[in-house]
């Protein structure tokens, strides 16, 4: 649950709350499960319209999707909602889901339905390159 987390100081509205942390990380918390981008999109666009100044980054991103469920796990298949949220950060976070590199999508018990989302940008390592 994202209050239980110390670190930057969380902005909510609504059904979403989000974060950013120093090195170009973006957390979000939605309330409620679906797999619509319908649901998620105008919700998350409009909150980063209005509460976060977020400009899209170029470059290769990691994502972390957490669906958090109460009772039995929805019957939900991941990678739809994976899909549905990666398309609701388009143009907030990253330019193009294209730049999704790295994807860990999962379901866990929770005490609170909801969806977590990580992004951070994958920093390419600095220095020359290695020879062989």
């Amino acid at each position: 649950m994202p209050d239980a987390d110390p670190g930057p100081q969380w902005t909510r509205s609504g059904k979403v709350r989000a974060r950013l942390d120093g090195s170009g990380g973006l957390e979000v918390w939605v309330d409620g499960l679906t797999t619509q981008a319908k649901y998620y999109k105008p919700l998350l666009r409009e909150f980063f319209r209005k509460e976060i100044a977020v400009r899209p980054k170029w470059g290769d991103f990691s994502v972390h999707i957490v669906m958090q469920f109460t009772g039995d796990p929805p019957h939900m298949d991941l990678d739809n909602l994976a899909k549905a949220m990666l398309d609701s950060v388009c143009g907030v976070a990253f330019h193009d889901d294209a730049q999704v590199a790295r994807l860990l999508v999962e379901r866990s018990q929770a005490d609170r339905e909801g969806v977590e989302m990580r992004l951070w940008p994958i920093v390419p390592p600095s220095g020359p390159p290695a020879h062989p």
